[in-house]
């Protein structure tokens, strides 16, 4: 039963990092005061970055949708656009003729990549600043979507910031090769308790470090000073007027929040050029020489993709659909079984989920690899693939939140920040959206009512969420049905996050407390499971590899008990393993990717 915890552990370091994890985000704010630089200056009222009622031209509504920050549910209002918008992207502030903008805004084109700040190809010995508040605080925590810790202040704070006294600070970028730069992306700190961000910030470059050129504008010739963030989180991208070729790029914050710190992260649009005389030596690209469709797929890309699957391998695949997305997305599953539809007596059913938040990309790629190395090493004859799909019945849900990925998918890592995509359409987390099952359990099992009045397994759904008025997704309820259909004996939930495997139970079972060791009785079983995907997972055994917060999985295998964690009320987690207190039903594990399983 334990092969496909080892097959899918395979992937994990061939596949790019996903969009996002969760962090903290701000409140509306008014609109805010900037401090500058001595000697900078500010960016006009007129500017974009300052006036969020319009964005490309578009008017927008009110649109109420929940947020969850950390802990804590908000209502935040957030501006909806009438029509269909492209990313937000600021330009220079410069005035020019109607044909002469029409010009620049088709040689705006995003022709280059991103540089690899998020996605840590740019090592932080290539980052450096002016200054840095503290080492939490220093240029290598300046990197897009980073996020900081539970507490402020520890060695993984969000964002780079410059110390206070510094009047002139810069964050500077080495891509070690002439590279064509032609854009920046930018976000404020992501913090609990401050809100800091750089609103105005000016563009240099060199080739040696110690003489700069700056990015002018085309009007005036004037170093062009870019409007960036009006809060925290939403990146904003600006474009360069005319791409510069450098090894060297700078970010010179001109102007910031009034009454905060001069903080940013940030990502930046190169392409490398081409070197003839070989001075800069090409670093080893990690790949795969598996036939296998490395590559991100939207949700026509991954149906098409899973019927290929089927069509290759018919005799031990069957697809089919638990139910729709509130925009009427099917909820596709790929079964694998040598006998597929089929429940066959004394065989588990087993089932790997992803995509609950939908800008979490990586576990839904996993789960698609899976499908195509199953059905490639069975029309092999692998003999350990044969046995798994001849002896249990593999139910793979690639997205289970396809709405939300869709929104990510059209935004792009760079300017989707962390939330966007992440709930579902109707604003609502997933993984918070089950029904809590733990409690009425403690409270019969503290009355003495288990297991004779109360059944210690398959416990009914608590009245107050089968009403319709109840806020259940159509996504959430697809899964409770699937669940009454199939009696799964065993379940693998993949998030985007930290790199750790968790397992039951999410929530813990003092009331009000933030974490506390809340094991099963089947305790022993999900943590050897839990070993099992960990050591064989080759990026959780990397003693070298950067972790994302001030939490060191490694001391414990990289395993953690979800409550001990931090409770989770109403996760998918939480509501699988209450059904599998006695070994009955359905367990979850969950392995967190991305700084690799949830």
């Amino acid at each position: 039963m334990w092969g496909p915890l080892l097959a899918l552990a395979a992937f994990a370091p061939a596949v790019g990092v996903g969009l996002g994890a969760p962090g903290a985000s701000a409140p509306e704010l008014a609109r805010p005061a900037t401090t500058g630089a001595p000697g900078s200056t500010p960016a006009p009222r007129s500017s974009p970055a300052l006036q969020p009622a319009k964005a490309n031209g578009t008017v927008k509504q009110h649109t109420w949708i929940r947020v969850v920050r950390k802990k804590k549910v908000i209502l935040k209002k957030r501006k909806k656009p009438t029509s269909p918008s492209s990313p937000v992207t600021a330009k220079p502030l410069v005035t020019t003729s109607p044909a002469r903008m029409l010009n620049l805004l088709e040689k705006q084109e995003p022709g280059c990549p991103p540089l690899g700040l998020e996605s840590l190809r740019v090592s932080d010995s290539q980052l450096e600043a002016s200054s840095s508040q503290s080492f939490g605080l220093g240029p290598h925590r300046g990197r897009l979507n980073i996020q900081s810790g539970l507490e402020d202040g520890d060695l993984y704070d969000g964002a780079w910031c410059a110390e206070q006294r510094d009047t002139e600070p810069w964050f500077r970028v080495d891509a070690r090769k002439p590279t064509r730069f032609s854009g920046i992306v930018t976000q404020g700190r992501n913090s609990i308790w401050r809100y800091d961000w750089v609103t105005s910030y000016k563009v240099q470059f060199s080739n040696d470090s110690q003489i700069w050129w700056g990015s002018q504008n085309l009007s005036s010739g004037m170093d062009a000073v870019f409007p960036a963030n009006s809060d925290p989180e939403t990146p904003v991208l600006n474009l360069l007027s005319e791409p510069q070729v450098a090894r060297f790029i700078r970010l010179l914050p001109q102007t910031w929040l009034e009454g905060g710190s001069c903080c940013l992260r940030a990502e930046i649009l190169g392409c490398p050029i081409s070197d003839t005389n070989d001075l800069f030596p090409e670093a080893h690209a990690l790949g795969s020489s598996d036939p296998l469709d490395f590559r991100h797929h939207d949700y026509k890309a991954m149906r098409k993709l899973m019927k290929q699957v089927n069509e290759q391998c018919p005799n031990i695949t069957r697809i089919y659909s638990i139910g729709k997305s509130y925009q009427g997305l099917k909820l596709y599953v790929m079964e694998m079984s040598d006998h597929p539809g089929e429940h066959e007596l004394g065989e588990p059913e087993v089932r790997y989920v992803a995509g609950m938040h939908g800008n979490e990309a990586l576990g839904r790629e996993l789960v698609l690899l899976l499908m195509q190395f199953l059905c490639r090493e069975y029309l092999r004859g692998d003999p350990r693939v044969t046995r798994l799909l001849s002896e249990m019945r593999i139910h793979l849900l690639p997205s289970m939140n396809p709405d939300g990925y869709e929104i990510a998918y059209r935004r792009g890592s760079e300017l989707v920040g962390w939330a966007e995509g992440r709930w579902t359409y109707q604003s609502i987390d997933l993984n918070h959206n089950f029904a809590d099952l733990n409690t009425p359990l403690w409270d019969a099992e503290d009355d003495g009512l288990v297991p004779h009045t109360v059944p210690n397994h398959h416990l009914p759904l608590p009245t107050y969420y089968t009403l319709p008025n109840a806020t259940v997704a159509p996504e959430t309820r697809a899964v409770i049905n699937w669940m009454k259909r199939i009696p799964f004996v065993l379940s693998a939930n993949l998030h985007g996050g930290e790199l750790v495997v968790s397992y039951p139970y999410d929530m813990t079972r003092t009331p009000w407390a933030g974490r506390e060791l809340t094991p099963t009785p089947d305790d022993a079983v999900f943590r050897w499971l839990s070993t099992v995907y960990a050591g064989t997972n080759r990026v959780m055994q990397d003693t070298d590899r950067r972790p994302c917060h001030s939490q060191d999985f490694t001391l414990h295998g990289n395993i953690i008990n979800g409550a001990d964690w931090h409770t989770v009320p109403g996760s998918a987690h939480g509501h699988f393993g209450s059904c599998a207190g006695q070994g009955h039903g359905g367990g979850d594990c969950r392995c967190c990717h991305r700084c690799g399983w949830d």
